[in-house]
C-alpha cells in the first residue's frame, strides 16, 4: 500500500494533529529551541490548523499571530522561570 493510500485513510483533522505533535516542542527541548523562531512559528502554526479544522477561528487566530511574531521578530521566548532559583 502506498504511502497517499494510507494517508487517505486518515482525517485531516487526525493529520493536523499528527503535524502538530510532531512540531510540538518536547519539555526536554525547550531550553534548546525556546528562542528558535522557524521551530517556535512551526509549533503554532500547526496548532493554528487544528484550530481551524475544529471550527475554533478565534483560537487559530491566536496561534497565527503568535507565528507571525516569531517570524517578524516582535515576540521573544520569555525568561526561563527556573533560572536564578536556589
Amino acid at each position: 500500500m502506498s504511502l497517499t493510500s494510507q494517508l487517505n485513510k486518515i482525517s485531516t483533522l487526525e493529520l493536523a494533529q499528527a503535524l502538530m505533535e510532531r512540531l510540538s516542542i518536547s519539555p526536554n527541548d525547550w531550553h534548546g529551541l525556546k528562542s528558535n523562531r522557524n521551530a517556535r512559528a512551526s509549533e503554532q502554526l500547526a496548532a493554528a490548523m487544528v484550530f481551524l479544522l475544529k471550527n475554533q477561528p478565534q483560537e487559530a487566530q491566536a496561534r497565527l499571530e503568535q507565528a507571525v511574531g516569531w517570524l517578524d521578530k516582535s515576540i521573544s521566548a520569555p525568561p526561563c522561570p527556573t533560572h536564578g532559583k536556589s
